[in-house]
């Protein structure tokens, strides 16, 4: 393992402007050519071949702690439908390519040259026993998708720890043909899930982080068990129909039930972890755990909401790179609670993830969020008592999701990118997307 700084441009640099380096390109082509002195490409072999050893690279980002966090997921090989369809996962160009990796993490700033960036980690990397047996499970699903004619349905929220996350533009040319569909797919290529990046990097930097808890102690479980789902769900299954209050007294606990914790911490209990741990699973696999309150019709109490958005941030960003889709393809897990006059009744938990079409649908909340700031478009109306009333898409508007605030108060804002047209304002309230309470019960609970 090295843990360091290296600058590529003080080690490499009058070498690469010899061959006409401009300050543009892609950092992990740089490495490969002038630290590696290998041209780059995209073989189905390892990029050290006779090692079986493939080199990746990833951006990292520094938390206020000093601890080292992954920017982004980890890119590997492009999934090649036509072909992949054909293989089972032991002798798959994707386990031929990327079984050993070599990993050198920098530390990407936007105000510096490529030359510039620091290489602070850099070791290699094998995937262990339970982790594997996890990828494995999201090789097959992908590839069975795939077999079923839903490549263009792919979502990274489909699996746990290995992705299928679009790669290249949303020009016509990053479309590819599938086997058994005619409609075309976005290209797309494996990719390590962030969190699953980040528990590498953890493991590499050998960090103090907070204590996790594994849900499955015996890897070996996953050879007889259909899914890490089933073992989840089947945690939950002997407490469905009892009371919070209940589920506490069967398992020895004490709690406060005022506590914004309460929920997470009765989840852990139930299974098996102790309270205040991550859970490890959920933190690989970036899953979204919610607590969901349900009334007497089955309609959520509250509508969910996502952290807030910067407009400048908004309008800056494409829609295949933004956190909005990147929540939508995200894996949630629901943990469903009813009430029956005050008590919380549990009925069920649910792995869910939206689906393609109606990932297409959110869509088209962002596309309106976006160009309404973009063109100083925030307050429709001031009213006599001083209420704004903004051009934000409402929940009457889509079925899936809306924009409303998100803040401590009035004067929690983040500035505008423009000026709004009717009151001049620089700044505004902070806002977030919803998902609909109507849409959870529908779509999610009720299905």
């Amino acid at each position: 393992m090295y843990q360091s700084g290296i600058d590529l441009n003080y080690s490499y640099g009058s070498e690469i402007e010899k061959h006409g380096y401009k300050g543009k390109g892609d950092f992990g082509q740089i490495l490969e050519k002038f630290c590696f002195g290998y041209e780059p490409n995209s073989d189905a072999e390892p990029d050290f071949k006779e090692a079986g050893i493939e080199l990746k690279s990833s951006p990292l980002k520094t938390l206020r702690n000093g601890e080292f966090r992954s920017k982004e997921r980890l890119f590997l090989n492009i999934i090649n439908y036509l072909e992949v369809h054909k293989e089972d996962f032991e002798n798959s160009s994707f386990w031929k390519k990327n079984a050993h990796l070599l990993l050198v993490f920098y530390l990407h700033d936007k105000d510096l040259d490529l030359l510039d960036y620091l290489i602070k980690l850099v070791d290699g990397w094998e995937y262990p026993n339970e982790d594997l047996k996890i990828i494995k499970q999201d090789w097959e699903f992908i590839n069975q998708k795939i077999k079923d004619g839903k490549a263009h349905e792919l979502s990274e929220g489909d699996t746990f720890y290995l992705g299928a996350c679009t790669k290249g533009s949303t020009a016509l040319s990053s479309y590819r043909d599938q086997p058994f569909n005619k409609e075309k797919a976005k290209q797309r290529a494996y990719s390590l899930k962030q969190g699953y990046v980040n528990h590498i990097i953890a493991n590499i930097a050998q960090e103090e982080t907070a204590v996790y808890g594994k849900i499955i102690e015996q890897p070996e479980i996953l050879d007889v068990v259909e899914s890490i789902e089933n073992i989840i769900i089947s945690k939950f299954q002997p407490f469905y129909g009892k009371s919070a209050e209940q589920i506490e007294q069967e398992l020895g606990l004490e709690l406060n039930q005022k506590a914004k914790s309460y929920f997470a911490n009765l989840t852990n209990a139930i299974l098996g972890l102790e309270l205040g741990q991550k859970i490890a699973e959920f933190e690989k696999a970036d899953i979204q755990v919610k607590t969901i309150r349900l009334k007497e019709n089955n309609l959520p109490k509250e509508d969910i909401s996502f952290p807030t958005f910067e407009y400048q941030e908004l309008i800056e960003t494409d829609w295949e790179d933004s956190d909005f889709k990147n929540i939508l393809e995200s894996k949630f897990f629901f943990v469903f609670y009813q009430f029956e006059g005050e008590n919380l009744i549990l009925r069920k938990v649910k792995f869910w993830n939206m689906s393609h079409s109606d990932i297409l649908e959110a869509k088209s909340v962002w596309d309106k969020m976006k160009t309404n700031v973009s063109k100083g478009k925030i307050v429709k109306e001031v009213t006599d008592k001083g209420v704004r009333k903004t051009y934000f898409p409402k929940k009457t508007e889509n079925r899936i999701s809306h924009v409303r605030p998100h803040a401590r108060n009035a004067d929690d804002t983040y500035d505008l990118p423009i000026a709004d047209k009717l009151t001049g304002l620089t700044e505004f309230t902070k806002h977030c997307f919803w998902l609909n309470a109507s849409y959870v019960k529908d779509e999610i609970y009720e299905k």
